[in-house]
């Protein structure tokens, strides 16, 4: 419990200090968005169920990248623009982080609701349903990037961020089935001990 209490206070901290002076409010609002909704779905649902430390740390990881970005948009966060310079690489890369999380955090959290709530049956289909779910998850945030972007102009394209990139959302994509794939290659054994601790 004290562990969520210092997850709270430091994304509430981070929360603030991305709120003021955001390179464009309208990127960051829409950023942080998914944040927002996020902690008050944990909140209505925690007394009903309650995820495993590991799932909570892994949400505040992924809630940092995500105010961090809007912060400063996704194309302009200064420690990815010095790996673009350092590595010679063609654009800042920071929404490539975000992408890979967007797969590597659903798939923790899916797999923990897939095995608590009994819905596999067999185990060894498991693993392709995550990688499933999650790619499903990133295809969805996909096409409200495209409908964000159609209905607000240029206004929505510091929230797309793809940085004259023309295969940005399947490179998206892949980047979040990659990481749902190492998330269950690397954690499936940490998760299992978290859980029989439950």
């Amino acid at each position: 419990m004290k562990l969520i209490y210092t997850y709270c206070i430091a994304i509430s901290l981070l929360f603030i200090w991305s709120g003021i002076a955001p390179l464009e409010r309208f990127t960051w609002f829409l950023e942080v968005l998914p944040v927002l909704i996020g902690l008050l779905v944990l909140s209505v649902t925690f007394k009903t169920f309650r995820f495993t430390n590991l799932s909570y740390t892994l949400i505040f990881l992924h809630a940092v990248i995500l105010i961090v970005g809007g912060h400063y948009t996704y194309a302009e966060v200064p420690l990815f623009d010095w790996i673009q310079e350092v590595f010679e690489q063609r654009r800042n890369n920071y929404d490539k982080l975000g992408h890979f999380a967007q797969g590597f955090v659903p798939a923790v959290l899916t797999r923990e609701l897939l095995l608590r709530k009994a819905v596999v049956a067999q185990r060894n289909w498991l693993h392709f349903i995550i990688v499933c779910i999650a790619l499903a998850i990133s295809a969805t945030y996909e096409f409200i990037e495209w409908g964000v972007s159609l209905s607000t102009g240029e206004g929505g394209d510091a929230f797309l961020g793809t940085q004259g990139y023309i295969w940005d959302t399947q490179s998206d994509m892949l980047y979040a089935t990659i990481g749902a794939i190492i998330a269950l290659l690397t954690l499936s054994k940490i998760h299992d001990t978290h859980l029989k601790k439950i």
